[in-house]
């Protein structure tokens, strides 16, 4: 016959373990921030057991890429992230946004606290590359909560309990919104990684045509290599830029804009 099942010895009662559910209920850009960010106000409640002396809270946010439609332009634009749109039935995986961490302070049946994150202007980034394909409608996010809850457990003790991955919540993000906001800061002007060697051969070749910037360089190149009749006169063009592309070390790369 098996022995009933005892509690270890200082173990807390399970009716004073919080049992919490997390609901994100809003975002808008922080203000005053260096960096652009964005804001969401997330929701806890407590479903069960007692008061919460604080939280610990883990956040993973991620991208939920097959839960919206994609136009042509925009099909185009992620061919780069998933292939093909004729394969994207095997390909289309969520995209890893973040994680990122809170204190929640103590409270016994719900409060809202604001999570943070950073939105790069880096367009090598894989998040920054589908966010600038999607210009409009909405970006469905998943919210992956873990951590750990500290609580009372009687007698005085103070306790702990783990959350489970298993508590989630989604949010529709507008696009409109995270590009209002990236654009405020970075003037509709994303950022290029490059090598210095690169930055200054293109520096060159923009002082040998006379260009004013170097987005103006960078434009006369891409009409070349179109075929189209640059406004700038070809003679003047000694760049030396090899037609077979190299991949150059990045280190100490300036962002250029």
């Amino acid at each position: 016959m098996t022995a009933p099942y005892a509690k270890p010895a200082g173990a807390p009662s399970r009716h004073l373990i919080p049992a919490l559910s997390f609901d994100v209920t809003g975002a808008e850009p922080e203000r005053h921030a260096a960096v652009p960010t964005l804001r969401f106000d997330v929701e806890i409640t407590r479903t069960g057991g007692g008061p919460v002396r604080s939280v610990s809270l883990t956040t993973v946010i991620r991208i939920d890429v097959t839960r919206r439609h994609y136009d042509q332009r925009a099909r185009a634009a992620l061919a780069e992230l998933f292939g093909e749109p004729e394969r994207w039935a095997t390909t289309l995986r969520p995209l890893a946004w973040t994680r990122t961490t809170a204190v929640v302070p103590p409270f016994d049946g719900t409060t809202t606290i604001g999570l943070t994150v950073p939105c790069a202007c880096d367009a090598e980034l894989a998040v920054t590359k589908y966010l600038r394909a999607v210009p409009d409608g909405e970006v469905p996010l998943d919210f992956l909560f873990s951590g750990t809850v500290f609580f009372d457990g009687g007698q005085g003790r103070l306790r702990t309990a783990q959350i489970s991955w298993a508590e989630d919540a989604g949010y529709r993000l507008p696009a409109a919104l995270w590009h209002a906001l990236v654009d405020r800061y970075c003037g509709g002007s994303p950022w290029l990684r490059l090598s210095r060697e690169t930055h200054d051969r293109l520096d060159a070749y923009r002082a040998r045509l006379t260009l004013g910037t170097l987005d103006d360089a960078v434009g006369a190149l891409l009409d070349r290599a179109d075929g189209h009749r640059s406004p700038f006169p070809a003679a003047s063009d000694p760049s030396g830029i090899p037609s077979t592309p190299r991949t150059p070390e990045t280190t100490g790369a300036p962002w250029t804009t």
